[in-house]
């Protein structure tokens, strides 16, 4: 568990990070082992877990030694099923870190969403 203080909140206690792959922790279908090692010490205090929808067909591969849960989700409605996974391990509890359109909801929904913009941007809903 991690707790952190924000200002006019309190104290926020998270105990799950969620991931998106690609276009957060990922560019071009990999990750930097900067990241990986960044994942493996945050795994220590938090469950991580990383969704994607697989977009580079390589999910088990860019994912080897990362301490975190993989789990691949459709492509199609991804949004929904992310969503409902956040929903199962429970919204004040988890943290996410997105950018694409699928992780819109999740982003909104869990107790602290922090949306990535790197080279590959970020996209919301209106």
């Amino acid at each position: 568990m991690i707790e952190i203080v924000i200002p006019g909140e309190g104290i926020v206690r998270l105990e799950n990070l969620i991931l998106d792959l690609n276009g957060t922790i990922a560019l071009d279908g990999l990750i930097a082992p900067e990241v990986k090692a960044t994942i493996n010490a945050l795994s220590q205090k938090l469950s991580i877990f990383i969704l994607s929808a697989d977009t580079h067909g390589n999910l088990a591969e860019v994912t080897k030694g990362i301490k975190a849960e993989v789990k691949s989700v459709a492509r199609e409605n991804s949004y929904q099923q992310k969503q409902n996974f956040l929903k199962g391990l429970g919204r004040a509890k988890t943290a996410v870190i997105g950018n694409g359109i699928n992780d819109y909801l999740i982003l909104k929904d869990a107790r602290i969403g922090i949306a990535v913009i790197g080279k590959e941007g970020v996209s919301s809903r209106p």
